[in-house]
């Protein structure tokens, strides 16, 4: 069986074929730009990456496009499209309403739309996305996998929030958690790596990139996790603010006259660790830069360490233990002083960095000493074949 996994964003989309006998990636790209006349494609085969400009207006020509090189003569990796057996789509959110990964009919697509006031820059794409697959491929069999998902067993205590209840009940504002399929996955690898039942593990899970998020994991499920109602919640990332106090965004309204998307956009996209720095969103700049004398990206850098530590510590309180700590995401599997600055704040609670283990980028390794008391993984985290294996499970149970 081979499955086409599909993330769509507003104006670009990201897609891997996975032959599921194997878990092989066959090729994988991302188109950018779509909309635009300059838009193109990325396409990888094996060692092999072709870039190629063409024009798609719409999602549907993106699709369309991005089809036919999977079977172009030239670097083809299937005679035919009749190959691909279903199609995975990435989902942001699916509110209340979906707890797991779910074939896509209408009520699904209706669910999906309900939420897009939840989610109005990932949920439309989403829907784009499908509607183009219908087109190009119809009759294919579609699974959607919902970022929100996994964090559905989070208790009402935990994801309520202190405001008029009626809020929740009018408008469903609450905590939703995101990152769910990146968070299962890598918490499902450390148990096998672990060779123990995820049911006898307490792990917490650090997806850490351009957005972050912590995840309290107990018996193979979250209880509990740092972003909230939107990703703009939890802990500072990289253009995000994370948690604040709310009287910032009406104390900035006033002072400076400002809107409520205008105050949106500077939490969203002017904040984290590129706003306090004033450098560009760019962690490896920023780290590196809080190596000398550039005062302000230490302190960026601290504020990004500090608020994870202090999340793990919460989590141990929630989990009552730690048995293991994965650090995942492009920060979290490649910025080696970014772990360690995180550990050593950890060592009250036992735990005990190996340095040179810890030497490593990208790599699938443990990176604590054998006396440590809680042990901490990098494991790179792989969404797509979460996805290809949860779309493979319910098309074979259909």
């Amino acid at each position: 069986m081979k499955i086409l996994v599909l993330n769509c964003g507003s104006s670009s989309l990201k897609y891997q074929l996975i032959n599921m006998e194997t878990e092989e990636v066959l090729a994988s790209g991302k188109y950018e730009r779509i909309g635009e006349k300059e838009a193109f494609i990325t396409h990888k085969v094996n060692d092999k990456k072709i870039k190629i400009e063409h024009e798609a207006y719409n999602h549907e020509e993106a699709v369309d496009f991005t089809l036919k090189q999977l079977i172009n003569p030239e670097y083809k990796v299937i005679d035919s499209l009749d190959e691909i057996s279903a199609i995975g789509h990435r989902i942001v959110h699916g509110g209340e309403k979906i707890s797991h990964s779910v074939i896509i009919n209408e009520e699904v697509e209706e669910i999906i739309k309900e939420c897009i006031s939840l989610a109005p820059l990932h949920n439309p794409a989403g829907i784009i996305g499908i509607e183009a697959c219908k087109k190009v491929m119809p009759g294919k069999p579609m699974v959607g996998v919902f970022d929100t998902a996994f964090h559905q067993t989070i208790s009402k205590e935990k994801y309520i929030y202190p405001i008029p209840y009626e809020y929740y009940e009018k408008y469903g504002i609450r905590k939703y958690g995101f990152h769910g399929t990146s968070h299962m996955f890598v918490s499902q690898r450390l148990a096998e790596l672990e060779k123990k039942p995820i049911e006898s593990l307490k792990i917490i899970t650090c997806h850490l990139g351009q957005g972050s998020s912590i995840c309290a994991i107990k018996s193979g499920k979250s209880i509990d996790t740092s972003m909230g109602l939107t990703p703009l919640g939890g802990i500072p990332m990289v253009t995000r603010c994370g948690d604040i106090d709310p009287s910032v965004v009406t104390f900035l309204m006033e002072k400076e006259k400002l809107s409520a998307k205008e105050v949106e956009e500077i939490l969203n996209k002017k904040s984290g660790v590129h706003g306090i720095s004033g450098l560009a969103p760019d962690f490896r700049e920023i780290e590196a830069e809080s190596y000398g004398n550039n005062e302000k990206a230490k302190i960026a850098m601290e504020c990004f360490t500090y608020s994870i530590a202090g999340y793990i510590a919460k989590y141990a309180v929630a989990m009552n233990g730690i048995d293991a700590i994965v650090f995942t995401g492009g920060v979290g599997e490649n910025q080696i002083n970014i772990r360690k600055r995180i550990c050593e704040q950890l060592a009250f609670m036992g735990m005990e960095l190996d340095e040179q283990k810890n030497n490593v980028k990208g790599e699938e390794k443990i990176i604590t000493k054998e006396t440590s008391k809680i042990k901490a993984y990098i494991i790179p985290t792989n969404e797509e074949l979460m996805i290809a294996r949860d779309t493979k499970k319910l098309v074979e149970a259909k």
